[in-house]
């Protein structure tokens, strides 16, 4: 089963634009990613898709395999259907651009996950909540799963409500995904949903359409980049561990 594993490196952004060409320890931030993604087991090629002339020349110089997609897609989602659409590959392993300390080995959770599993369009990242993490935030956003550890609900309210204070555990949701080819440009096309609507989470889609999503538990935590104080903060984290 052909597994390649997709960065989506838009150039604008909101609180941080161009944040996957900043300086980070010497190198632009999407190249830190790149690297670490390269590390994995069981993907067969790494893709860098933008939607910006810059970013495609900074990802050649550092010898990556990049396409240069629309700039008018609404998601990272669109972006990476697009950058695969005439590929021959199996499974679609979704990496954001500003996770420079992404870890290979959850890269090869989720590719076992959909190699393992036939009833399965699609699997993600999960992590139980830390001890000093707080469960009602509502930027982190929350997930149960069955028996079976198939995504029930994700919301960014605390589920499931725990009536008579019982001894609980939380699981929040990790924003990496792998996809089966064939699903995703299906999914593409997908009107939003109302529950996606209403929480704002674009996974809601998929199980409100009926599909099933498999969960992948990890210890290992991750650091995105939403702006400049976290890139200094996540320098400071890379010269812990050189």
């Amino acid at each position: 089963m052909k597994t390649i594993g997709v960065i989506p490196a838009r150039w604008g952004s909101t609180r941080f634009e161009g944040k996957v060409l900043a300086p980070l320890a010497g190198k632009p931030m999407v190249q830190h990613v790149w690297e670490r993604v390269k590390g994995s087991a069981l993907l067969d090629d790494v893709l860098i898709a933008c939607d910006d002339r810059r970013v495609y020349t900074a990802a050649k110089n550092f010898g990556a395999n990049v396409v240069l997609t629309s700039s008018e897609h609404p998601s990272g989602t669109d972006r990476i259907a697009e950058a695969v659409e005439d590929l021959d590959v199996d499974v679609v392993i979704n990496i954001q651009g500003d996770e420079p300390l992404i870890q290979p080995q959850i890269i090869d959770a989720l590719a076992e996950a959909l190699q393992n599993d036939s009833a399965s369009v699609m699997a993600t990242v999960i992590k139980l909540f830390g001890k000093d993490e707080d469960v009602t935030d509502p930027n982190i956003v929350k997930v149960v799963v069955d028996q079976f550890q198939y995504a029930l609900y994700f919301s960014r309210s605390v589920i499931p409500y725990n009536r008579d204070g019982q001894d609980m555990s939380y699981y929040k949701h990790l924003g990496l995904y792998a996809y089966r080819k064939d699903f995703l440009l299906m999914y593409r096309n997908f009107e939003p949903s109302r529950l996606e609507s209403i929480e704002k989470l674009e996974q809601l889609r998929v199980l409100e359409a009926g599909y099933r999503i498999k969960t992948v538990v990890t210890d290992v935590e991750t650091c995105g980049v939403d702006t400049p104080e976290d890139l200094i903060k996540v320098e400071a984290r890379l010269k812990e561990l050189t």
